[in-house]
């Protein structure tokens, strides 16, 4: 197989699934009316609802869905071999990944911008909201332990990185002053930022800025970073609370003065890393040589390729994550109602392309099969793949390296502040009455970022990674169910979300109950740290279970009222 013949299926995909499918959908179940108002519009208040610009909300939303998952996902999953996790990433963005985004965001957008937990309330339970608000914080969790472990624990703790990240999110800053503010031009603004951006970047490669860092880290003159705490050493410390602070910041300041504009910022650096990359590819056109297109049913130390498989590859084909985000977030910014499948569809599908982009690195980066096993963790692998893919524009490698792990870091940094921010709005849902202190912003988001430091520093990174990948599949399902409930209760076509919806429920609680076993079957014989590792994972799994269960078993209750209505749309 050939890089550019992977491309050219990427393409295809897109022409397919969005020219067409997305498209068609769109016109003839959804129907979009641009004369209605918006929910931006209608409770516009500056801080979540605020009216923007297609495109600048196509790059929010992108930037917002596409973090390490897309990257991480397709590096681990070849170990099956190139042929499983190339076929999910193309066929299940086209028959469900854009679906779910779409539709997430389509519902909240026609439900006056209503979170997860009111439209289950309105459309399941009293109870399901509860549930799913317990359901969504926990899934939370383990999305910023995951990435808090890849960014603060390894990325950001190497000397190269942190200056370039935190200019990023300080241009991020100046951009949303520039656009909100002082009214300025998006491309002059865009322009500016994303030049100084690429200039903070290089300042990281300078020796002198990278002998500051390693005093702070207490590696000068190459020595090891001391341990402070359990096997936590002082660079894995300071790295984490760097970027827990940053995601404080971007959790509790008003989404346009930071978030937004600096997932804007980002996308421009991740989308010039891509063309650059795809162009390098175009020009090289290396072949995968030796690697094989399966190895085994069963890989040790990920598990059998069904489940597994499907939960490993957490975003870039469909991922939970984005029914939040295109629910609580992009819905309250549409401004007109054609632009949801634009935003919705169209930033999955790209999405889609950049996880290709990501199996390319593993795949045909390194010459071999042998060569993509001893590249390193999944984090080098992207970076030098990247880097060498650059190479062939003329981007020198050690430039290309620095920038791909600065690349890294915003993938997931420009998520993880979101992620606190919806924390800690579900935290005040379920528990705000009975606790108020949790309705304060700041708390909130303060709880959120303690447990996840206790997370990143007593578990294992690939432990949590695979429960995330399940519990993120897991609320993908289950916002496939409540779109599929919202369509039969306005008596539309519903198939094309309802079977998606069977296929990754299943699929995903047997995921869940597979780690659930492994956890608790390592229990004996390992050290303390093992032990509470293997019982948090444990016992998160089994309560995702019990939870989603109760909530299948109301939403089926549901259906069964629905039943007239739905058999006339189906």
């Amino acid at each position: 197989m050939n890089a550019i013949l992977v491309l050219i299926l990427g393409a295809l995909a897109i022409g397919i699934g969005y020219g067409f499918y997305a498209k068609r959908v769109d016109r003839l179940v959804i129907q979009p009316d641009d004369k209605k108002t918006t929910p931006a519009k209608m409770y516009m208040d500056g801080v979540d609802f605020t009216p923007a610009n297609r495109n600048v909300l196509f790059g929010y939303q992108f930037k917002s869905i596409a973090a390490l998952g897309p990257i991480t996902g397709p590096i681990v999953a070849v170990k099956y071999g190139w042929l499983p996790g190339l076929v999910w990433i193309i066929l299940g963005t086209i028959f469900i990944g854009w679906v779910q985004d779409y539709g997430s965001l389509v519902v909240s957008m026609r439900e006056d911008g209503q979170s997860f937990g009111a439209l289950s309330y309105q459309l399941i339970s009293p109870r399901a909201r509860t549930l799913l608000l317990y359901f969504v914080y926990f899934y939370l969790w383990l999305i910023m332990g995951a990435f808090g472990n890849l960014i603060g624990m390894n990325l950001m703790k190497q000397p190269h990185v942190p200056v370039g990240v935190i200019l990023v999110v300080l241009l991020g800053i100046l951009a949303g002053q520039m656009t909100y503010t002082w009214k300025r031009d998006i491309i002059l603004t865009t322009i500016i930022t994303v030049i100084l951006s690429f200039l903070g970047i290089w300042l990281g490669t300078l020796g002198f800025v990278q002998n500051i860092f390693r005093a702070i880290y207490g590696t000068a003159g190459g020595a090891a970073s001391p341990v402070l705490f359990l096997s936590v050493t002082r660079d894995q410390f300071i790295g984490s609370l760097l970027v827990m602070a940053i995601c404080y910041f971007g959790a509790v300041l008003p989404i346009w003065q930071l978030a937004q504009p600096t997932n804007y910022v980002s996308f421009w650096i991740v989308f010039i890393g891509v063309i650059a990359g795809v162009l390098g590819l175009f020009i090289w056109r290396p072949g995968m040589g030796d690697f094989p297109a399966f190895t085994s049913w069963n890989v040790p130390g990920l598990g059998w390729l069904w489940p597994i498989l499907f939960v490993t590859i957490a975003c870039g084909s469909i991922s939970g994550w984005h029914s939040l985000v295109s629910s609580s977030g992009s819905a309250r910014q549409v401004e007109k109602e054609s632009d949801a499948v634009f935003v919705g569809g169209g930033a999955m599908f790209l999405e889609m392309f950049f996880a290709v982009i990501a199996f390319l690195t593993a795949t045909v980066a390194f010459g071999s099969f042998e060569g993509y096993q001893k590249a390193g963790s999944v984090l080098d692998v992207f970076a030098v793949g990247l880097a060498r893919f650059m190479s062939h524009v003329g981007i020198p490698q050690g430039f290309g390296e620095a920038y791909g792990r600065v690349f890294l870091v915003l993938m997931g940094l420009t998520i993880m502040y979101l992620v606190v921010r919806f924390m800690r709005v579900a935290s005040a849902e379920a528990l705000g009455d009975r606790l108020p202190l949790l309705k304060n912003v700041h708390i909130g988001s303060l709880v959120a970022i303690s447990l996840t430091l206790i997370l990143i520093w007593v578990v294992p990174f690939l432990k949590i990674w695979v429960v995330f990948g399940a519990a993120n599949q897991l609320m993908a399902s289950l916002a496939l169910l409540l779109v599929s409930l919202w369509l039969m209760s306005k008596a539309k076509r519903y198939k094309w979300t309802l079977i998606p919806f069977v296929f990754m429920f299943i699929t995903t609680i047997a995921a869940l109950i597979y780690k659930a076993v492994e956890s608790f079957g390592g229990l004996k014989g390992v050290d303390s740290k093992t032990f509470i590792a293997n019982m948090i994972i444990g016992i998160v799994s089994l309560f995702l279970v019990v939870a989603s269960a109760i909530l299948a078993y109301d939403a089926l209750k549901a259906i069964r009222r629905l039943g007239v209505k739905g058999e006339k749309a189906g």
